[in-house]
């Protein structure tokens, strides 16, 4: 496995930890990896088979060679670009289910490692700290309210002309937790050494300096390295 500094990010959905993870890694200039993306595709793929959620042998056998590539920010599957597609709160919910299948996490875990190399990683995800680079350097939780991350996603949809009930965004986050930290493998948790930052009241500034305070303490020189 490559040596490179890591930071990881994990944390409930709407925490914000894909905003701050891609405003770190710009500050850092370090590679970054949005592992939520993968399980979405994986969901996607699936009903696009129209699939069985609960096949979890056959959803594990299509993870492990799923046609993927990312290309200049954007994500296509089997050559459609899907990267508005995995984005939906119906691909999150499915990302949700099929991130509870071991087979599922086993054959991601790989291709997840591999994005780790130099000058550095930010991995953002819900068990990157705790399964994926446990010896990560610099480890991070990121948390708010099921409320305010309802609201934020309800902001985020009605400006893109999406009509959304808070109240569904609230229950749809919540049942979310709830199957996220209570699977089997791998349940959504700060990893024992993880700094834990309550976002709920802070802004996106303030959460990604605290960050970034973090990995300059862990790693005084950016370009220094840490075996993962």
């Amino acid at each position: 496995m490559a040596e490179a500094p890591v930071l990881t990010i994990d944390g409930p959905s709407g925490s914000g930890k894909g905003t701050v993870a891609a405003k770190v890694a710009q500050v850092l200039g370090w590679h970054i990896l949005d592992s939520g993306a993968l399980y979405r595709l994986v969901g996607l793929a699936a009903q696009k088979a129209g699939m069985d959620l609960s096949d979890s042998a056959a959803i594990a056998e299509m993870a492990r060679t799923l046609p993927v590539k990312f290309v200049d920010r954007k994500v296509f599957l089997d050559g459609e670009d899907v990267s508005l597609a995995i984005r939906t709160e119906t691909a999150g919910n499915n990302a949700s289910k099929v991130a509870a299948i071991p087979e599922v996490r086993a054959a991601l875990l790989g291709w997840q490692r591999d994005y780790a190399r130099p000058p550095g990683l930010v991995a953002d995800g819900r068990d990157m700290g705790t399964v994926v680079f446990p010896h990560a350097g610099v480890k991070i939780f990121l948390d708010a309210s099921a409320d305010e991350r309802a609201r934020r996603r309800y902001k985020q949809l009605k400006d893109k002309g999406i009509d959304v009930k808070l109240s569904g965004l609230i229950a749809e986050i919540e049942e979310r937790d709830h199957r996220d930290r209570n699977r089997s493998v791998a349940p959504l948790l700060p990893a024992e050494d993880a700094q834990v930052i309550d976002s709920t009241r802070l802004d996106v500034d303030t959460v990604v300096d605290r960050v970034l305070q973090a990995v300059y303490e862990a790693y005084p020189e950016t370009g220094c390295k840490s075996s993962i």
